[in-house]
């Protein structure tokens, strides 16, 4: 495409209700066939899918109606519905040279038309002369009919196919391309007719394979979406994943109702049903009761992790019952013997639980916490020893500082006494079996070793939130512990140079500044954030792991930084903050007490007088006088008041001198929706002045005078947040 044409013009893809007749659409059935696939890869496969097709639709100008992708763990599907038989006509023009070096005296054309027409594939006498901005110009004006869709599917159904990514890809034949599985079959149909597309040298054709188990291993002939679905469920393969989930909840309904029983309801179990059945069939298993001794926590991740399976729970107590829910995908004549042999697996399972659990208490925590110097932290920070000594010091310093209560001797005792425990049970067998139980299983051998109540519960809830939407811990020891842990993670791998980049995150650092920024706010803690970073850095280097360059000061600024993003993140989210707003408040905020608690106050009081008619007009007054100190030299004297020539000079002093005690007070009271009153009552005064008075006075001293008092009215402002940061019409 050359420099001055005008590219074919873009078709959106498809909208619901804007779709062609059926005299000139069809359907488009497409059937990746593959070997198992993980559940976890398909559902991602699926958005891929449907967004790659959406964007080579529009691409390649083919309207169509909706777009739905079916997945099990054997087939990726994808159709659509009243796809046109033909591209979108469309015309390209190209803008050539102009008309007086085009065309000679006696209105023959040049060589440079000759050429620009010869470039262009047309004939010159087809040349047009339109006038523009800059004159008459030559263009070339190019119909494009489009092609048949047929044909274009063939270039952009393989194009798609190979294309869709997956976290682990294999190669499997000669053909050398790479897929989460082996690719077993190909169906691909346009108007019911086969389109010959090949891919991993296999070509597409109309027969598909029903379930493995429940079909009858012969191929299946289909011609549309519709026979496609009816013959595959004859085959026992509900190819729509949401009717898969439909019928899953109502056999987990069905099955609690029958048994009495209370389903521990989990999205990501029931996500790996959909996405590991093609027939899912719901049973009821049961295990000993001798079980029941081990922790419920311990119990519902075996059956989870290692199973699959759904927990219940007794409806009067509330108690783990002795019964699971298996989501099988098969529906055999005899389902009990599939429930016993699924009841087999578990009993094996839940056998080793116990007995890690019986033996991991033989042996006390605090007896444990010296082994930890045997347990790699990080190859550049050493082990889990200095990590928990490190824990332990700055607990000693965070603790006090989350409320009044946390200030006493006792409390002071137990966040060190759980800081010191916390990372014990990392040598048990049971955290080694189920890594997730981290923090559970040392609450738990916590209270067995009869440690203070509030020891064990912090253990226990270290290492929450353990999700961006997760439960916080509750208690100042948990709390404690959870903010240092993650404060000591993020000082440790910054003072190493260890920082994510780009999506890439291998340390998790991005969810523990989350889960800093939720416990603060959340629980609404008054701490100063600079301060404790500034103590976790301290007690890092103090360490000897050999740092990134950079001063103390500069590191801890970067962690902040870094914290504010999650910040910026959570308060768009959860309040639903302007982001000249936010960046109004955070921007002066590294100069200041980091009171994440106070600046969200701010940015809510900011938020809420950026309403009010007057603000706007107010900002475009600051943001003049702003403007006029930034970049105006003068001698920064203070105001002399007898220097004044204009009652609007002494009027505006006067109201900045009235407001500013009055913001000050309502301030240190923490009042911001009073203290930024103050600001929008200087509005009239602020007017006065520029209608009154000529900044730039020819006297140097008049003018420096008056900068002075400009400077007073900017720094009244910044005394709450960075109003240039905020954006208003006019402004």
């Amino acid at each position: 495409m050359t420099k001055n044409q005008k590219p074919r013009r873009a078709v959106p893809p498809a909208k619901k209700g804007s779709s062609p007749s059926p005299a000139t659409s069809a359907e488009l059935l497409l059937e990746i066939g593959v070997e198992e696939l993980p559940y976890q890869f398909i559902a991602p496969a699926l958005s891929s899918l449907k967004e790659k097709a959406e964007l080579q639709f529009g691409f390649y100008s083919l309207t169509c109606g909706s777009i739905k992708v079916y997945g099990t763990p054997r087939r990726l599907v994808l159709v659509v519905d009243s796809l046109a038989i033909h591209q979108k006509a469309s015309t390209n023009e190209a803008m050539g040279p102009s008309k007086s070096i085009a065309f000679d005296q006696a209105g023959q054309p040049t060589k440079a038309a000759i050429g620009f027409a010869r470039g262009q594939g047309v004939p010159v006498e087809s040349l047009r002369v339109r006038q523009t901005p800059r004159g008459e110009y030559l263009f070339a004006v190019k119909e494009d009919a489009g092609r048949p869709t047929k044909t274009v599917l063939l270039e952009i159904l393989p194009e798609i196919v190979c294309n869709l990514s997956f976290p682990k890809a294999m190669k499997w034949n000669e053909a050398g391309v790479r897929f989460a599985r082996p690719v077993r079959w190909l169906v691909a149909l346009y108007g019911g007719a086969v389109l010959p597309i090949e891919f991993a040298g296999i070509k597409a054709g109309n027969k598909t394979y029903g379930h493995r188990v429940m079909g009858n291993g012969k191929a299946i002939t289909v011609s549309d979406h519709s026979s496609y679905c009816r013959l595959l469920k004859q085959q026992g393969v509900l190819p729509d994943q949401e009717e898969r989930r439909v019928t899953i909840r109502k056999q987990l309904e069905k099955i609690c109702k029958g048994a009495g029983l209370g389903l521990n309801a989990d999205e990501d179990l029931l996500e790996q049903a959909v996405f590991t059945t093609e027939w899912p069939c719901a049973i009821l298993g049961s295990f000993k009761l001798e079980y029941l001794a081990v922790p419920s926590e311990v119990l519902i991740t075996s059956m989870k992790e290692h199973q699959g399976f759904f927990s219940l729970r007794d409806k009067k107590s509330g108690s783990l019952a002795a019964h699971f829910i298996a989501v099988t995908n098969n529906r055999a004549k005899d389902m009990r013997l599939i429930c016993e042999g699924n009841e087999r697996v578990l009993a094996a399972r839940l056998a080793d639980a116990k007995f890690f659990f019986d033996e991991d208490r033989k042996v006390r925590l605090e007896d444990r916490v010296k082994k930890l110097a045997g347990v790699t932290f990080h190859q550049k920070l050493g082990t889990m020893a200095q990590k928990q000594e490190r824990l332990e010091k700055l607990v000693t310093i965070v603790a006090p500082l989350l409320n009044a209560d946390a200030e006493s001797y006792e409390t002071i005792n137990q966040c060190r006494r759980a800081a010191k425990l916390g990372k014990a049970d990392l040598l048990t067998g049971m955290v080694g079996e189920f890594p997730e139980l981290q923090g559970i299983m040392g609450g738990e051998y916590a209270a067995h070793d009869r440690e203070p109540e509030a020891v064990s519960i912090a253990i226990r809830e270290q290492y929450l939130p353990r999700s961006i939407e997760g439960a916080l811990p509750k208690t100042i020891a948990g709390q404690a512990l959870s903010l240092v842990d993650r404060l000591d993670a993020l000082a440790a791998f910054f003072h190493v140079g260890l920082v994510p980049t780009g999506s890439e995150d291998p340390f998790a650092l991005r969810r523990h500044a989350t889960a800093i920024v939720r416990i603060i706010l959340e629980g609404g803690l008054r701490l100063d954030l600079e301060d404790c970073i500034s103590h976790a850095r301290r007690i890092v280097i103090n360490d000897g792991f050999k740092g990134i360059a950079g001063s103390e000061q500069e590191g801890s600024r970067r962690i902040v930084e870094f914290i504010f993003e999650r910040v910026r993140h959570y308060v768009r989210i959860i309040h639903a903050l302007r982001d000249d707003v936010i960046e109004a408040v955070l921007k002066p905020a590294h100069d200041k007490t980091l009171d994440l608690v106070d600046l969200v106050l701010r940015m809510k009081a900011l938020e809420s007088i950026t309403t009010k008619p007057e603000f706007d007009p107010l900002i475009v007054g600051f943001k003049r006088a702003h403007r006029l100190v930034e970049k105006e030299q003068w001698n920064r004297k203070p105001v002399d008041k007898a220097r004044f020539e204009h009652p609007a000079e002494s009027s505006l002093y006067q109201a900045i001198a009235e407001e500013r005690e009055k913001m000050l007070s309502a301030m240190t009271a923490g009042e911001y929706g009073r203290a930024l009153d103050s600001l929008v009552r200087l509005k009239p005064a602020i007017d006065e002045f520029f209608t009154a008075v000529m900044v730039n006075a020819e006297d140097p001293d008049i003018r420096s005078n008056r900068l002075s008092l400009l400077q007073e009215v900017d720094d009244f402002f910044n005394s709450f947040a960075d109003f240039s940061q905020i954006v208003v019409q006019g402004s």
